[in-house]
């Protein structure tokens, strides 16, 4: 996640990137060459910062360097416009209950222009009122997705029409990265810090 996300709310990248009981934080030092590769990889990016899942998949770095750069793309290249991107994850945080996914991006979503009413609702689990037409395609698109691990062919539809085939793809596999990304935190219990204020609430361990 970017560091305008942690700034927007003036909390400290680090006290994000500490709030967890799981897999202690590294650092550069502590790491072997794969991990510091990956390390290097993710400073040096657009990213700059490596709170959310990156800690964890550190563990695995051959992975969690193919995995963020497949963020990096679906994040900073992807041919989904900003808003609907930035709304899909968000949508995608409230399935997982992640509350750091919805801290990280929620400041994202409203620059890139989400009307803060929607957000709310979307925090409240209710389908939101006032979407434009783009938002409600990609409110049941990933919803459907989640839900049925299918999508109508209404919604296919409509969502080759505005996004075209790439679009398409681009989503799906944005909403398939997120999920892992919001597994990820949930298992390495990566929470918002507690001057976030009220996300979402995380899901209870069985």
């Amino acid at each position: 996640m970017r560091q305008v996300a942690a700034i927007a709310l003036g909390v400290p990248l680090a006290a994000a990137a500490m709030a967890q009981t799981r897999f202690p934080e590294m650092r550069p030092e502590q790491m072997n060459p794969e991990q510091k590769a990956m390390y290097d990889a993710i400073m040096a990016g657009p990213r700059h910062s490596m709170a959310g899942p990156f800690n964890a998949w550190l563990r695995s770095p051959v992975l969690g360097q193919r995995l963020q750069e497949v963020g990096e793309y679906l994040r900073f290249k992807t041919s989904v416009p900003l808003n609907l991107n930035e709304f899909a994850i968000l949508i995608t945080a409230v399935e997982w209950g992640s509350g750091f996914e919805w801290y990280a991006h929620y400041p994202l979503a409203i620059k890139a222009g989400l009307n803060p009413a929607v957000a709310k609702d979307l925090q409240d689990g209710k389908r939101p009122e006032n979407m434009s037409e783009d938002e409600a395609l990609v409110y049941d698109f990933t919803t459907q997705l989640h839900h049925h691990h299918q999508v109508s062919d209404d919604v296919y539809a409509r969502a080759v029409k505005r996004l075209g085939e790439r679009g398409v793809v681009d989503l799906i596999a944005l909403i398939g990265y997120y999920d892992l990304v919001s597994a990820t935190l949930n298992v390495a219990r990566v929470l918002p810090p507690a001057e976030a204020g009220r996300t979402l609430e995380p899901p209870k361990a069985p």
